[in-house]
């Protein structure tokens, strides 16, 4: 809601319950009876704004079109901090999938002999290697194979132990070592338990594990790449009036572009030149392309899907609202949830039960005289143990749900905020702006007997011409079609009531009941009937006076969206009730609610009072999330269980909300709950998976079931332990099928099931 909800009760002479709006009889319509009163730019005294129309400057705020404020607090398209930074990811050390799958293959070749020469697979197959160098082939390259291969696992667990993270890294290194140590020790004569053939296709197939893993863990953290492709790697830059490629690092501000049709804005600016419908989809989630043309501002990224346009370029590099953006993903990316909190404290305790474990199996198997068995089926405990599933299981799904979101334009700055709004059952939407358009107009006008109505609208827009107010604006815009208005001069704002202005001599005043009031004048009974349609039906009524005398009546109305009953619909059917708050007289607000199927209406309330409102709701047990522009109403915001700032455009600085819509589309609120409950049970299968995984299968590789005849090998268990992170991986995938953009019946989104 604008500050006019409740500001222009007290400025533009609205009284409380005698303030009215109206609905158009042609569509869905109503007026703000706090838009009444005097305008808040007519004597409105407010801390944060100066001036005859200072209270404009919130409408100028709402603009992330036309001022990215903050985007120059982001980081910019390379700076992918906290990419890397969720729990388990960085245990890799820095490995890639490219690496991983080198390695895969040299050491697959460097296996073959080594098993080729085992005893062991030499006594099952039934043939024999008796040559004199035969015996040190296995030796000298499992070593290497334990060294080379083996190397992403040993450098992986020097980096846990020097973080002080022990985890799956440390774990396998252990593994490997111990079945190293015994083989060697073999190979010298110190003992019988050689492994050569068992550690060369452990570490092959750890090596495939793991290069599958990182691939599904890349698709699956691929947010921030994803942004970054948006953007053109070249730029058409105007120099002497022709077209010039250049890269987008030499653009500068102050520069013209050419983007063709089909091309994208490669930075943000202002159309100078022509028109197109922009494709603004990748930014905002709006999947109809806008008309955009000269004078429009235009974002990195966004495609200009019909023709060409120029833009000069007012914002490069880490200052776009696409660096914003990338900020923002990256930063909700490395935010950490209350449940990943506890994964990652599973995660780190699972390494010491697999240590325990492991030196229990050694122990016990050993003390039942096979010793042999004993080392297997330790290198088998310490392989299938899995933290990394565990540490995985919920950054996966942070990573894939922020891109989702981002490209449906929800953008989460919050993760909790986002989390707990899965339990909210109460959705209130802050009026004007949100379920209406904001943009108000003359509906209806009658002036008294002996009075043109056109000559009235005159008087009335030539004293508001000096206004900004959006109601002044719409009285000003129909005396610009009547044509022949004029000058006004002493211009004055009567505060709490209306304003006066001095017209061709004349005084003029312009203001609703409350003006009335101040002036001791009586609503004109000629025009009595017309006032009452007006007001049954929500309309906002503001009077002309003519040198003391009232010559005329005047009704705006603003359009309520026509996605708004759909939101409210949609929310219903997702279980929360909808409460409309707003600064408009009962009689207004009732008309609304009627109007949308609103369950709870709070009237007449000032923008300092909205939080304790969405306080009182709280107080009745409710889980409150609160919609609202980010301008007026961000107490309440913050307030509420989760703030969601709506119409914010690619302004994501809006600092009291927690989640930030870039459409004005109402119905975008449902993908923010549909977005919460799936991530959420995306996070809930993931950690019972991850659980109930290590729960089972470590048991069964210490051989606590061998009495049954079931029993692992290490590679076996190296293959369980690797499709244990991939099957993570590939569940939280399955989220990118969730389709949160807006719909006609803004359908509850079945995706990512």
């Amino acid at each position: 809601m604008s500050t006019h909800d409740s500001a222009e009760q007290a400025d533009h002479g609205h009284d409380g319950p005698r303030s009215d709006h109206t609905l158009r009889e042609s569509g869905p319509a109503i007026g703000d009876s706090a838009n009444l009163g005097a305008h808040a730019d007519r004597g409105h005294v407010d801390p944060d704004r100066s001036g005859r129309n200072g209270h404009h400057a919130g409408n100028d705020q709402h603009a992330g079109h036309d001022q990215h404020a903050g985007h120059d607090k982001h980081a910019g398209h390379d700076q992918h901090a906290g990419h890397d930074k969720h729990a388990g990811h960085d245990k890799h050390a820095g490995h890639d999938p490219e690496m991983f799958r080198r390695l895969f293959w040299w050491n697959l070749v460097l296996a073959v002999p080594v098993i080729v020469f085992s005893h062991m697979i030499q006594d099952w197959f039934g043939y024999s290697i008796d040559t004199a160098w035969a015996a040190w082939v296995a030796p000298i390259i499992g070593s290497v194979i334990y060294v080379w291969g083996g190397q992403p696992f040993l450098l992986g667990a020097v980096h846990e132990i020097r973080a002080r993270q022990p985890g799956m890294m440390l774990l396998i290194a252990l593994a490997i070592t111990v079945a190293y140590g015994s083989s060697l020790a073999s190979s010298l004569g110190w003992g019988e338990l050689d492994f050569w053939w068992e550690l060369a296709a452990l570490i092959v197939i750890m090596l495939l594990g793991h290069w599958q893993e990182m691939k599904a863990i890349g698709q699956a953290q691929g947010a921030l790449a994803a942004l970054a492709e948006l953007l053109p790697d070249r730029a058409e830059r105007i120099e002497d009036g022709e077209p010039v490629e250049v890269a987008i690092a030499d653009l500068k501000v102050g520069d013209v572009v050419l983007v063709r049709p089909g091309g994208r804005v490669p930075a943000d600016g202002e159309i100078v030149d022509g028109s197109a419908a922009m494709d603004e989809s990748m930014i905002t989630g709006e999947s109809r392309p806008v008309d955009r043309t000269e004078g429009d501002r235009v974002v990195a990224g966004t495609v200009s899907s019909d023709r060409a346009i120029r833009v000069r370029v007012d914002a490069i590099g880490d200052d776009t609202a696409l660096a914003g953006i990338q900020r923002l993903v990256a930063d909700a990316q490395s935010s950490n949830s209350r449940t990943q909190v506890l994964a990652d404290r599973a995660a780190a305790a699972l390494f010491y039960v697999a240590t325990v474990a492991a030196v229990l199996t050694l122990l016990v198997w050993t003390a039942l005289g096979d010793a042999a068995d004993g080392v297997i089926r330790t290198v088998t405990v310490l392989v299938i143990a899995c933290p990394h599933a565990l540490g995985l299981a919920i950054p996966l799904v942070i990573s894939i749900t922020t891109a989702t979101s981002a490209r449906a334009g929800i953008l989460v700055k919050d993760r909790l905020a986002l989390e707990r709004m899965r339990t909210v059952d109460a959705v209130m939407f802050d009026k004007t702006g949100t379920l209406t358009k904001g943009n108000h107009a003359v509906i209806d006008r009658a002036a008294v007997a002996g009075w043109d109505p056109d000559d009235m609208m005159r008087f009335a827009a030539s004293a508001e011409a000096d206004s900004e107010h959006p109601i002044a604006r719409a009285i000003v815009a129909v005396g610009d079609d009547l044509g022949d208005v004029p000058t006004a001069s002493e211009f004055d704002a009567i505060t709490g009531r209306g304003i006066t202005a001095n017209v061709d001599g004349y005084e003029i005043a312009v203001g609703g009941p409350a003006l009335l009031d101040h002036l001791d004048l009586d609503e004109p009974d000629e025009l009595a009937d017309r006032i009452r349609t007006w007001r049954d039906r929500g309309g906002a009524v503001l009077f002309v006076v003519h040198d003391g005398k009232v010559v005329g009546a005047i009704t705006v109305a603003d359009e309520i969206r026509p996605e708004s009953r759909a939101a409210v619909d949609a929310l219903h059917a997702r279980g929360a009730q909808v409460i409309m708050i707003t600064g408009d007289a009962r009689q207004v607000a009732d008309a609304v609610a009627a109007e949308l199927g609103i369950d709870e209406v709070m009237a007449e309330v000032l923008p300092q009072d909205k939080d304790a409102k969405v306080a009182e709701l709280q107080a009745r047990g409710l889980r409150v999330a609160m919609v609202g522009d980010g301008v007026n109403d961000a107490p309440a915001l913050a307030r509420a269980e989760v703030g969601i700032a709506i119409g914010a455009g690619t302004d994501v600085a809006i600092e009291s909300a927690g989640v930030v819509l870039a459409s004005s589309d109402p119905r975008a609120v449902t993908g923010v709950i549909d977005l919460s409950r799936a991530s959420y049970r995306k996070m809930i299968q993931n950690l019972v998976w991850a659980t109930a995984y290590n729960v089972i299968a470590i048991p069964v590789a210490a051989g606590a079931f061998a009495f049954a005849g079931l029993t692992l090998p290490p590679a076996a268990a190296a293959v369980a332990m690797s499709l244990s992170t991939i099957i993570v991986a590939a569940n939280a995938q399955l989220l990118r099928r969730l389709d949160l953009r807006p719909h006609e019946e803004a359908p509850i989104a079945s995706g990512g099931g």
